[in-house]
């Protein structure tokens, strides 16, 4: 490991001194030369591509435009693009080249409901716009097809061999879209994944991401006049109430990493009637696939006895869930020295004025601006939300990392990170992630020992484990955001 690592070390190239950089030990490396000063020359372009997703902000399952506009970016590079994959309309798989090894990278583009803001540093909305892109996955989703292009023109030009694979993923808020293609097969024969998120740091991505499944409960009782007749009534959302209530109770005896949320999606419309449907939406989270299947299980029963206690009926949908997520430090570690040699963002008077208001609306002790320019130091973290993509480490060995596209200290779904993906500030980080990508990616393509050394790190890691999602068989849950 120690001698790949060093070999790796030694073909790292620093774009600061673009298009001059060389690396530590003062050898250039042509290939990662060309690439840092094409994807530079590139950057307005992909800038106003990530831009004009920004202004869609378009729900899981709903991204018509933000999809199509990605695709037809990258068939006008020369990509074959097989569109509708999974029977998900919005998905798509993009490919160049032939023969191995085949390279993966992950394009994510759905917004948030309930997020709209506008690109500025206090809180407003954008009229008449619900949706807003509060984990950036407008940058996601550019970045990762500005690295497949700038990947394919290194191909074009003899640089690289292979094959590289773009995945437009829908839904990953919520709605498992890379679930679906994993279960469709659609990684099959892919050699090594690469992705990235948005964040307010920049570091190899590795966190203990928690496995997830979703839910929504639907009660089913009678109307009646609450005030003449309420002894008629049989009341769908006291059987919400109560199976909240249950499920809050449970709290103290499930094991101490759990997550549970929920939200009441449907109560009833007027206070005079009882309401006979209700609906409530139950996320469950723990770093353990196999616990969230038992405390899942343990909802459910509180659901039933909701009902049963109420006198309604229950019915309840599988809307998605996730494995948490495989980490390959082998992958993660060449991935970091890409990072160290790169660097963070550097702001303008223009962006730091930005970006002090932003930080000062936090309410919160925040790490100086100038963080956004260095680089975190390797480490595992333990996280506390969940993605999809943990689905695709469990076929495939994945590695990701983040990069601050957030001015230090946002929080991921605010209105503050909506402001910041609609600017400069949010597209330098693009950038960044386009770059450490693209590095990343030629080391696999160039260096086959490391490819080796992450399956076999990869088939360790998994043992004997046979990928069943979560999920069970349902069809892509289109319209969970309705």
């Amino acid at each position: 490991m120690k001698q790949i690592l060093t070999c790796l070390l030694l073909a790292v190239l620093c774009p600061s001194a673009v298009p001059a950089a060389k690396d530590k030990p003062g050898r250039t490396n042509p290939t990662k030369q060309q690439a840092l000063k094409d994807i530079n020359a590139s950057y307005a372009a992909y800038s106003k591509i990530a831009l004009q997703i920004w202004e869609y902000a378009e729900v899981g399952y709903k991204e018509t435009q933000s999809s199509s506009l990605l695709q037809q970016t990258l068939r006008q590079q020369g990509f074959a693009v097989q569109a509708g994959v999974a029977d998900i309309p919005t998905a798509f798989v993009a490919t160049y080249g032939s023969g191995k090894p085949v390279i993966g990278i992950l394009a994510e583009f759905d917004a948030l409901p309930g997020l709209s803001q506008q690109a500025v540093p206090e809180k407003k909305p954008v009229a008449g716009k619900d949706a807003g892109h509060g984990c950036g996955h407008n940058l996601f989703g550019t970045a990762s097809v500005a690295t497949g292009i700038e990947l394919k023109k290194l191909m074009e030009a003899g640089k690289i061999k292979g094959t590289i694979k773009v995945y437009g993923t829908p839904a990953e808020e919520g709605g498992s879209g890379k679930v679906y293609m994993v279960r469709a097969g659609l990684f099959e024969g892919v050699d090594a994944v690469v992705h990235w998120h948005p964040g307010s740091e920049n570091r190899a991505m590795m966190n203990n991401y928690l496995a997830n499944s979703s839910a929504k409960f639907r009660f089913h009782g009678i109307s009646s006049h609450a005030a003449m007749a309420p002894e008629r009534g049989r009341s769908a959302l006291d059987a919400v109430e109560a199976m909240n209530h249950m499920v809050n109770l449970m709290r103290e005896h499930v094991p101490q990493e759990t997550r549970i949320h929920y939200v009441i999606t449907s109560g009833g419309k007027a206070p005079n009637v009882v309401p006979d449907y209700a609906e409530v939406y139950y996320y469950v989270r723990h770093p353990k696939k196999d616990d969230v299947k038992q405390i899942f299980a343990r909802v459910v029963k509180a659901a039933e006895g909701a009902a049963l206690g109420t006198g309604t009926t229950m019915d309840y949908e599988i809307i998605g869930g996730t494995h948490d997520l495989l980490l390959n430090e082998t992958l993660a570690r060449a991935l970091q020295l890409n990072l160290d040699q790169v660097g963070g963002v550097s702001y303008s008077a223009q962006e730091t004025e930005f970006g002090q208001k932003i930080q000062a609306s936090l309410g919160f002790a925040v790490p100086p601006l100038t963080a956004a320019a260095t680089v975190g130091k390797f480490e595992t973290r333990e996280g506390g939300g969940s993605t999809d993509v943990g689905d695709v480490s469990y076929v495939v060995p994945t590695v990701g990392l983040e990069a601050a596209t957030w001015v230090p200290g946002t929080p991921a779904h605010s209105w503050q990170a909506v402001a910041c993906d609609g600017t400069e500030v949010g597209t330098k980080g693009m950038l960044v992630a386009a770059k450490i990508m693209i590095l990343t990616a030629i080391d696999l393509f160039t260096t086959p020992d490391l490819l080796r050394q992450a399956k076999e790190e990869f088939k360790k890691d998994v043992g004997t484990y046979a990928y069943k999602p979560l999920l069970g068989d349902r069809k892509p849950a289109l319209n969970y955001r309705d």
